[in-house]
């Protein structure tokens, strides 16, 4: 691994040429990124439109404002809105999402969106009627943070205020103690563990939910279950309700990828699913004191995906930084010059089948993967670099309209890599795509030192975040749409709900002026015929301005047209949340 990080992706990275693969355009001139470098450094707010005395705003269309948000009143009660259009009746159950609800800690502020206080939304849908309600989660770190009216831990991208009364001494000790040292806000996304609903961050500690009240149940220490120190905050759900994560473990030899599995447990047991966790497979990390950043993996019916891609967390930067009380984020270091590479790990023996190198890119979320005549397909929504965390910085989006940069840092695309697993025996390197699979653009090559080079290809040309697609049927099969919302910030509409033909390789859009809304959550349709036979679910927020107003949309996903919503008028903000999950009605 190179010595240091780069700051800069160089533009002579080795590269596979194909007329038709996908391939990262240039980069912008001298522009830096702010992750890279000590997380602190700021885009310059002293260029493009402000260097001209030319004050408009850069992307007027974006309202950075819905991330800025802080809830001041949950809303604990039902909520009654207003209903346009229809509500099928047959969607009965329990929409919830999960995301920042709070960058406010007395007189302090958060100053990342990752680190705000968790908020859970919940829509309730009953026979064509829709309720709303609102509550934080009350993880330790929540409580202590209220009680205290300051800033109590270090987070990601946010420093704690001091304890006088703590010595440096104290705070060393504490690296020891994973709950001392750690905040188990859990705010990212929400899954259930059987019957059960859990709030996930990335630490490894997850909360269970009420599903009709919100409270807060319980909380669940993974780290003290099963020997992992983090963990994803996306784990796949089976068909037969058993559970799989992927999280870090450390051994002496080194830090190692771990997948977890939690067996479904039988009814009559008076053991729960964390009980019986067992690491089913593990890897070692490519660099072992720089384990690359996780935030998604992929399952098949045989194969595990791990992707260890250039972001890496440093161990010692990690331990240095509990010592001097800084976040977490200046410990992260990008490689630009170095290759992701791809895992194929067995599920039945837990080892390596084969491993791929592409082209640097950055991603937080995997949209399906699956297997396909030797061949495993992996769809990606990718970024050139991690500058889009530094997009999530409470100063940078507050300064975002002034920014000619931003939407380039945000920039992403949707893209599917094919890893052949029994290629045909080495050839001359570079001569042969090593992929048989038809419809696709993607290559495989050999290169000079027998390693496969796999190059993606561009599955549209709109940034997509947050994607779903019809999971319960489709995860880790062969499929055919995934819906998103857009990371396109300069976009004449930059609040659209994207619909991507993976086939075809065409996509739809549903927009509307000052609407934002959230990932969008597929619910088929009873006895669904097609692969999009059924609705859309999103969360809305309005912009410029309309701050205390949330609701519930409804498309159709087949024609991707709006069949209804129901929208509330709330006491107290309503600020964008992140992930969430459609618990129908029994």
């Amino acid at each position: 691994m190179s010595s240091k990080p780069k700051t800069v992706l160089s533009e002579k990275l080795e590269r596979v040429t194909s007329s038709q693969a996908f391939t990262w355009s240039p980069l912008p001139a001298k522009r830096k990124l702010a992750f890279t470098e000590k997380n602190q450094t700021q885009p310059s707010q002293n260029s493009g439109n402000e260097e001209s005395g030319n004050k408009e705003p850069y992307y007027p269309n974006c309202d950075s404002e819905i991330w800025l948000r802080s809830c001041k009143q949950e809303v604990t009660e039902p909520l009654q809105g207003e209903t346009k259009g229809k509500i099928p009746t047959w969607l009965n159950g329990t929409l919830l999402r999960n995301g920042p609800g709070s960058l406010q800690a007395g007189e302090n502020e958060f100053q990342h969106i990752f680190d705000g206080s968790a908020l859970l939304h919940r829509f309730g849908i009953n026979n064509g009627n829709v309720t709303y309600q609102c509550r934080f989660l009350q993880s330790e770190i929540y409580k202590k943070t209220c009680n205290a009216n300051r800033l109590i831990i270090t987070e990601f991208g946010t420093k704690a205020v001091t304890d006088p009364c703590q010595s440096i001494f104290q705070r060393i000790s504490t690296m020891f103690s994973l709950n001392a040292s750690a905040s188990d806000n859990s705010l990212v996304s929400i899954y259930p563990f059987g019957d059960q609903v859990y709030a996930c961050g990335e630490m490894p500690f997850i909360h269970k939910i009420d599903l009709q009240s919100l409270e807060t149940l319980d909380r669940v220490d993974l780290h003290d279950q099963i020997n992992i120190v983090i963990h994803t905050s996306h784990p796949h759900i089976m068909e037969n309700s058993s559970v799989y994560n992927l999280g870090l473990s450390l051994h002496a030899s080194g830090p190692y990828h771990s997948v977890v599995c939690f067996p479904k447990t039988l009814e009559d047991s008076d053991q729960s699913m964390f009980d019986n966790a067992k690491i089913v497979a593990s890897i070692p990390a490519r660099w072992p004191l720089h384990p690359s950043y996780m935030h998604t993996f992929g399952i098949t019916d045989n194969y595990f995906v791990i992707v260890e891609q250039p972001l890496s967390l440093s161990i010692p930067a990690t331990l240095a930084l509990k010592v001097q009380n800084e976040p977490l984020s200046g410990a992260f270091r990008w490689y630009g010059n170095e290759y992701t590479q791809v895992n194929v790990v067995s599920r039945k023996t837990g080892e390596i089948v084969r491993t791929f190198q592409a082209e640097t890119f950055f991603f937080l979320h995997i949209i399906n993967q699956y297997e396909d005549s030797g061949h495993v397909v992996i769809d990606v929504c990718a970024y050139r670099d991690p500058s889009m965390l530094d997009c999530m910085y409470v100063e940078t989006l507050k300064n975002m309209q002034s920014n000619p940069d931003y939407a380039k840092m945000f920039r992403g695309r949707p893209i599917r890599f094919v890893l052949p697993l029994n290629p045909q025996s080495q050839q001359i390197a570079g001569e042969s795509n090593l992929i048989t699979l038809r419809n696709t653009q993607a290559l495989a090559i050999y290169l000079p030192n027998g390693n496969i080079h796999v190059k993606a290809e561009k599955l549209c040309n709109l940034g997509c975040e947050t994607p779903r697609i019809y999971y319960e049927r489709y995860s880790g099969r062969k499929y055919r749409y995934f819906y998103a919302i857009s990371s396109d910030v300069d976009a004449e509409n930059p609040g659209a709900i994207i619909k991507v033909d993976t086939k075809e390789k065409t996509c739809r859009t549903w927009q509307q002026e000052n609407c934002f809304p959230g990932e969008p959550i597929f619910v088929p349709s009873p006895q669904a015929k097609t692969e999009d036979d059924g609705l859309i679910l999103s969360i809305i927020l309005r912009g410029h301005g309309e701050t205390n107003h949330v609701g519930l949309l409804i498309i159709d996903a087949r024609t991707f047209e709006e069949i209804g919503r129901t929208e509330f008028q709330t006491d107290s903000p309503v600020p964008r949340c992140l992930h969430g999950w459609f618990f129908p009605r029994s």
